[in-house]
């Protein structure tokens, strides 16, 4: 199975809203792929239908199966972990680790002894004493220890200091990646997680605007950074962006600008952010606009 995630024409709708529209995508195994949008682009809509929260038109399968009608199959093979995730808080540690293996065949205790070693988190501790970034990494080292092919994570660090949150993606990337399973994950935290991600899946009011490898990125869009006597020409090339970066102006284009205007400028690797900012738009400052 070369592709973990398979969307076709998926759309959803709650009532006379519509969370996804159209929505065409690929996951391949052995990836880590970040899925961007603003508030109410999707997301979680998204998250939710892979799996097997939400029904949805079109052709969805994720590992292979239908995740509506197969949800307790896919399970065994798959982890997530919701944007409003919570572990019990009156548990111990090493009462949900028996808890896991109960309820999980593929979760292993041992692997999970083994991940929490790499915390400051002991099987003895009550969950309502640990920190925000210890709950995180406590959750985490449950999930891992799952045998999947698949994990999703839906804003796993919302709410989490930077030291927490850079521990928790070191430990995802150092003990669960391994070149065949994938991850999938939400995030608002675009700067902190690029360097971790191999794809970028971005959604603007439920429908994808880019879904690329980063080394298509680099193939792809062109970022010149330009003195001010050029800005009228690059205005005239119709670029995606302009936007300040070191004192100078920089100017994004989807595809190589004309020769006479690439010559203006200096060529510079668009972040992330940059994109997102060029093809997506943020209601909320729409709203402020109107």
């Amino acid at each position: 199975m070369n592709h973990l995630i398979e969307a076709r024409n998926v759309s959803l709708n709650y009532g006379k809203k519509t969370a996804l529209r159209d929505v065409s995508i690929t996951v391949p195994k052995g990836r880590v792929v970040g899925l961007l949008g603003h508030n109410g682009a999707g997301k979680t809509s998204l998250m939710k239908a892979l799996v097997g929260l939400q029904p949805v038109q079109g052709d969805l399968r994720v590992l292979g199966m239908a995740p509506s009608t197969q949800r307790q199959q896919l399970l065994t093979d798959l982890s997530y972990i919701p944007d409003v995730a919570v572990l019990p808080r009156w548990a111990c540690v090493h009462e949900l680790i028996t808890l896991m293996g109960r309820l999980q065949p593929k979760f292993s205790a041992e692997r999970a002894r083994a991940l929490l070693k790499r915390t400051s988190v002991q099987e003895s501790d009550k969950i309502k004493r640990l920190s925000k970034g210890m709950v995180a990494q406590t959750h985490l080292a449950l999930i891992a220890a799952v045998d999947a092919r698949l994990m999703i994570l839906d804003e796993p660090t919302l709410g989490l200091d930077v030291i927490s949150r850079k521990g928790f993606y070191e430990m995802l990337i150092d003990e669960w990646c391994d070149g065949e399973r994938s991850v999938l994950i939400s995030t608002h935290q675009v700067e902190e997680v690029e360097a971790l991600l191999s794809d970028v899946i971005m959604l603007d009011e439920g429908r994808v605007a880019l879904a690329i490898s980063l080394e298509d990125i680099d193939r792809r869009f062109v970022a010149l950074n330009h003195d001010p006597a050029a800005a009228e020409a690059m205005a005239a090339a119709h670029p995606l962006l302009r936007y300040r970066d070191q004192g100078r102006t920089t100017s994004l284009f989807d595809g190589t600008p004309p020769e006479h205007v690439t010559s203006l400028g200096e060529r510079v690797r668009p972040s992330l952010v940059d994109l997102f900012m060029a093809l997506t738009r943020n209601p909320a400052l729409n709203q402020k606009q109107a």
